[in-house]
């Protein structure tokens, strides 16, 4: 397995873990993401939480260059939270925060 793909699988564990533990699901859930201003990126994001009805926020920064995503959606248990965290991984230049 190369290293990136341990580092990411443990923080998905530590963080299942964590919302097992302090969380009673379903639950609210904020999720935040900033991405490189492009509106397939977003919309990307947008399509990945569609069926969620979620709450979903874009702010461009000063610059114009980035996008902040923040995302408010009731999950189900902490394996549907890190499920969508994996989905938007894939989007290119993502960075979860």
């Amino acid at each position: 397995m190369p290293p990136q793909f341990d580092k990411t699988q443990d923080f998905y564990n530590r963080l299942t873990d964590q919302l097992k533990k302090d969380t009673k699901w379903p639950a609210p859930y904020l999720y935040k993401f900033i991405v490189p201003s492009d509106d397939h990126k977003v919309e990307a994001i947008k399509t990945i939480f569609a069926p969620l009805s979620a709450k979903i926020t874009v702010k461009v920064s000063s610059k114009g260059n980035y996008s902040s995503v923040s995302v408010a959606v009731v999950m189900d248990s902490p394996d549907s939270v890190v499920q969508k965290y994996r989905e938007v991984s894939k989007v290119e230049g993502v960075i979860s925060l």
